[in-house]
């Protein structure tokens, strides 16, 4: 459902049609005037040259936030494939350590079978 918006920007009104919150795009608005103000304020800049400006850094942020959610998102898949290896090695020791529990309590049954052996057969 779309919600007609009105904003102001720099003192001059804009009706919008959104289909966002009405309070999300008036805080936005609210930030984007704050902005353009601050330039127009800092750089003695007429209202179109400093609404250029602004939506030049706001698209510089815009890409830079892009490129940093996609360098979390290589590095959490790497975490994703690091965590898969080690629960593949940890599976694999987990059967190795099992396998040579085994053999330890064969080589112990062995032992105690030799032992029994040599006792009846009359050697200390």
């Amino acid at each position: 459902m779309k919600n007609r918006v009105r904003i102001t920007i720099c003192g001059k009104s804009y009706i919008l049609q959104t289909e966002e919150d009405a309070a999300y795009v008036v805080s936005l608005a609210r930030e984007l005037d704050g902005r353009i103000n601050a330039f127009m304020d800092e750089n003695k800049a007429s209202f179109p040259a400093a609404a250029v400006m602004t939506a030049l850094a706001l698209m510089d942020e815009s890409a830079k936030s892009t490129c940093d959610v996609d360098n979390f998102r290589a590095q959490i898949k790497g975490y994703v494939e690091e965590a898969a290896a080690a629960r593949i090695e940890a599976e694999r020791l987990g059967r190795e350590a099992a396998e040579l529990r085994q053999e330890n309590e064969k080589l112990k049954s062995d032992l105690a079978l030799l032992t029994l052996r040599d006792e009846v057969g009359g050697r200390p």
